[in-house]
């Protein structure tokens, strides 16, 4: 791949990320209203962020079981307000430990 090559990649990555962003400013001038349609808008982030995560963390251990162990521990700790660093280092472990005590186990 040459450098120019390189070069229109990313200015079209860029044009297509400032688009994205740009449109919705530019055609939703007016304030929305609509009740649900504002509530649609507020949880299509978590909505999003939701499906692009939860299949990633049942594949990322190679284990069902251990994901699993690791998505409630995460789940119980946000559900009780701990902090983020917190929530992740305690999924991280209780999965690890999961992983561990199923090694030795078989």
């Amino acid at each position: 791949m040459s450098t120019g090559n390189i070069a229109i990649f990313i200015a079209v990555m860029a044009g297509v990320t400032y688009l994205i962003r740009m449109l919705p400013f530019t055609l939703f001038r007016k304030e929305i209203k609509s009740p649900f349609f504002k509530s649609f808008l507020h949880y299509v982030p978590y909505a999003v962020l939701s499906a692009m995560t939860i299949p990633s963390i049942f594949y990322a251990t190679g284990s069902l079981l251990t994901a699993a162990v690791g998505t409630i521990t995460a789940a119980v700790l946000a559900y009780y307000r701990k902090s983020l660093i917190v929530v992740a280092l305690a999924a991280a472990a209780a999965a690890f430990l999961t992983d561990v005590l199923l090694q030795y186990l078989t």
